[in-house]
């Protein structure tokens, strides 16, 4: 792509704007608009890429990143139609919001490809689910998952299936980090101070995480090989089963996916 457009300069919008970079595409092919100056000025100085108003920004796109609130989308579909290069690819990243809600809002024949990220993609750690509109070319779709390889790891998913991403990967960061703050809150009531208890808890979640992507063995069987019969973790998983916890994780995503739906 010569020219890539970013609509959304937040901290995502940041994230996807390094990875271009680090996926190979000059910075100074890379263009924001964004109406907070002093939020440009620092994006410019930290990576070299330029700014222009909304309009020119995309009429030059090859590629059109829009990384909004899925609240704004809509606004800022009628704000660029009348302006956008026809032949770009529009690559949405709105949590909700349907490839053919994007195709409807510009009413143009621009090649839509959606994505749902996660948080970790700031730290070159995500997990991004792409699904191709109609007339996405492979070199548009390369280009789309090529770039997002950068921030961590891409799949791709029929859109149907794009509200059970949401639910599972999009959100999914915001459930370990509840978990994280119930195993601090549970070592402090056991007696530790809450700098032990924190050090502890982010360590040993750490430490898994890492067998886990690294052992290529699945979770059950490294569960099974830490819980001894009638030991510790034994009690403790014991516990956590007469609660439900399957069944409680699976209602709490059940809701985030049908919240995605209502978000269309």
């Amino acid at each position: 792509m010569k020219q890539v457009g970013v609509i959304g300069a937040g901290v995502m919008g940041e994230a996807l704007i390094a990875a271009l970079i680090s996926y190979g595409v000059s910075p100074d092919s890379i263009c924001i608009s964004e109406k907070r100056k002093d939020r440009a000025d620092e994006l410019t100085a930290r990576y070299g890429i330029t700014v222009a108003d909304l309009a020119t920004n995309v009429s030059k796109a090859d590629a059109l990143l829009l990384v909004v609130k899925p609240q704004d989308m809509a606004a800022v579909l009628e704000d660029i139609k009348s302006s956008i290069n026809t032949a770009a690819v529009v690559v949405t990243f709105a949590a909700g919001k349907k490839i053919s809600f994007i195709e409807a809002g510009l009413g143009t024949s621009n090649p839509v490809v959606r994505v749902m990220p996660n948080t970790p993609t700031m730290v070159g750690a995500g997990m991004a689910a792409v699904s191709l509109g109609k007339g996405v070319n492979a070199q548009q779709a390369a280009f789309v998952s090529g770039f997002l390889a950068a921030t961590g790891k891409v799949i791709e998913v029929s859109e149907d299936l794009q509200d059970a991403v949401t639910a599972t990967s999009g959100s999914g960061p915001a459930y370990f980090f509840r978990f994280v703050e119930a195993m601090v809150a549970g070592a402090k009531e056991l007696g530790l101070s809450d700098a032990d208890a924190t050090t502890l808890t982010i360590q040993t979640i750490v430490g898994a995480a890492k067998l886990l992507d690294e052992s290529g063995k699945s979770a059950t069987t490294l569960r099974e090989n830490v819980t001894s019969p009638n030991g510790t973790t034994a009690a403790a998983l014991a516990s956590f089963e007469s609660d439900g916890i399957t069944a409680v994780v699976t209602k709490a995503m059940k809701a985030a996916r049908d919240r995605s739906q209502e978000l269309a």
